[in-house]
């Protein structure tokens, strides 16, 4: 059935017919089932219908409209079980009932679609098996109905699940406008959804940063690709550049997320010194290699720098530049008594509370020196900034992906976490500068579950790495839109995954995942929920504020698929 057949001829098909109504519940409509005692369904012009088969979409005849509804349940009446035998073949007619979930309404001359029920069926009215092309067309119908012209820019997805063949499109707005969710567990075909959309949006005029948390994506290729890596990761893609996140780049609540001060000494004594260097960058003259002197010490100069200029204001700012390095010897300066013999114009000798500063000295250094953050205290040679990196993909028409590769970056030291929430951080301040005002930026997130919802340190100095949920809570109306890939639904703070107007839905297992999916989007409903577990390898429920109907979506297989197969067992483990 074609388009030009759904246009002329209506939705409501002869030979589609499934069954009558034959009761009516507020959300719920029972029918009886015209074909339930055939064998298998129907093939009209090649596509094949269920016509009754649990989880098929149905349209139901209305007073004022029709209906559009999901088959959950198919059953027959207890004093009609003695029909179905052993050897049933199909020739008797069977009784049976079909439990039909309401969805939406839909209107009868244009068939634009929308949520809620603008009238109930009357006991008798007609059944229909929802034509494949118009199911290909609900997210296009959601927004007008028939006669509207088709969208200039639309994402093809896949084709509507099922022997259909009916291709299916998305507009951008609809897909990223409210932010977007992969979800779905290992194996359900996320990575080969994120690389389809990729893909497509490859073919319009778009601007996208992927952040690559395993490597996985480096088999895109193609001119409009701007690969980029940090630190020293197993698998380069071919002209990979190497970039690094200096500390100018990361907040004070940065570092001290990373150096987790415990105690009532360690965190004033981390502050101070972050203040002290602050005031040394601003004032060389009063430090001595990059440190400034304190113990038994003299205040006078450096009280001087901090009332010259706008020295006082800029030393408390915690996004004020200092030299990270020089954070352990600042410490030992800071561990004095604040006067000398009752002498307040200079520093004391050093006191004890070095000793209790002993294990933040050893941790600053062990992060400094880590492998995992060699990104940012000790680059390659060659490397560049991230953010000038980032101002050159901004400014090139000839690039449309932006792929940051993370797979270096280690969990020690919470490094992963930081180093993301900086990157996001950094993201968000241009995006508030509406620098992404005329074109619009989509960050995907690849294995957000690693990254978000996370708080670390102490009780006394707790950090939330909250940079990506700002960004989903305000990052939309700076064109700033995110798309987060996961496994892990749970693990996303509700905050985030709230503010996910689409979701697509792979096959989820975990019952507390599919909980979280149905909390995130209220359009869900409780039947479409009940299919999520069922769903095939790369078929995805395409759900969200813009969908009030959930369609299922066959993925079409990207034409540069991601690398995140495992070995083969077979060919590796194979005597020659």
């Amino acid at each position: 059935m074609s388009d030009n057949d759904l246009e002329t001829s209506g939705a409501l098909r002869a030979e589609l017919r499934v069954g009558v109504v034959s009761s009516v519940q507020a959300q719920l409509v029972k029918v009886n089932l015209a074909h339930a005692g055939e064998i298998g369904g129907q093939y009209i012009r090649s596509h094949r219908y269920g016509r009754g088969e649990v989880g098929e979409l149905v349209l139901i005849e209305a007073q004022q409209g029709l209906l559009l509804g999901r088959v959950t349940e198919v059953s027959l009446p207890d004093r009609d079980r003695t029909e179905i035998t052993q050897d049933f073949e199909g020739a008797t007619k069977v009784d049976a009932i079909g439990f039909v979930r309401l969805l939406g309404s839909v209107h009868p001359v244009t068939l634009r679609i929308h949520a809620g029920i603008t009238a109930y069926p009357r006991l008798g009215d007609r059944v229909f098996s929802v034509p494949g092309a118009f199911v290909a067309r609900i997210p296009e119908l959601t927004d007008a109905g028939l006669g509207s012209p088709p969208p200039a820019v639309a994402l093809s997805l896949g084709q509507v699940s099922g022997d259909s063949g009916f291709p299916i499109a998305v507009t951008p707005e609809k897909l990223f406008g409210r932010h977007c969710a992969i979800l779905g567990s290992t194996g359900g075909g996320k990575s080969w959804t994120t690389a389809r959309i990729l893909e497509e949006c490859r073919r319009y005029r778009s601007k996208i940063i992927l952040l690559d948390a395993t490597s996985e994506y480096r088999s895109l290729t193609g001119d409009d690709m701007y690969h980029c890596h940090v630190g020293r990761p197993i698998h380069l893609a071919t002209g990979s550049r190497e970039v690094n996140i200096p500390p100018t780049d990361f907040s004070e609540g940065d570092l001290i997320a990373l150096f987790q001060p415990s105690g009532k000494t360690q965190g004033p004594k981390l502050r101070e010194a972050m203040k002290s260097l602050r005031l040394a960058r601003l004032d060389p003259s009063i430090a001595t290699n990059g440190v400034v002197r304190k113990i038994n010490q003299s205040k006078i100069a450096y009280r001087g720098a901090l009332r010259s200029g706008q020295n006082a204001a800029l030393v408390d700012n915690p996004s004020q530049s200092f030299d990270v390095t020089k954070l352990p010897q600042q410490i030992v300066q800071e561990c004095c008594f604040p006067d000398q013999n009752n002498n307040s114009e200079f520093w004391g000798p050093a006191s004890n509370e070095l000793s209790y500063c002993s294990s933040l000295l050893t941790r600053i250094i062990g992060v400094i020196n880590s492998a995992s953050m060699a990104c940012v205290f000790s680059p390659g040679p060659g490397s560049s900034a991230l953010s000038q990196e980032l101002a050159a993909f901004f400014a090139d028409d000839t690039k449309t992906i932006f792929r940051l590769c993370l797979s270096s970056i280690g969990y020690e030291f919470n490094a992963r976490e930081v180093i993301t929430n900086a990157i996001g951080r950094m993201l968000l301040l241009s995006a508030r500068r509406e620098e992404f005002r005329e074109r619009p930026i989509l960050v995907v997130l690849d294995e957000a579950h690693n990254f978000l919802g996370k708080s670390i340190g102490s009780e006394d100095y707790a950090t939330n790495l909250d940079s990506f949920e700002l960004v989903a809570k305000e990052g939309r109306k700076y064109g700033l839109n995110l798309c987060l890939a996961t496994q892990r639904p749970r693990d996303i703070t509700e905050g985030v995954l709230s503010q996910m107007g689409t979701l697509l839905v792979h096959r989820l297992t975990n019952d507390r995942d599919r909980e979280v999916v149905e909390r995130a989007c209220g359009e869900i409903d409780r039947s479409a929920a009940a299919f999520i577990p069922n769903l095939k390898q790369g078929e995805v429920a395409l759900v969200g504020v813009d969908f009030p109907i959930p369609v299922t979506v066959q993925i079409t297989r990207p034409s540069q698929p991601p690398r995140s197969d495992g070995p083969s067992f077979q060919q590796l483990w194979l005597r020659q």
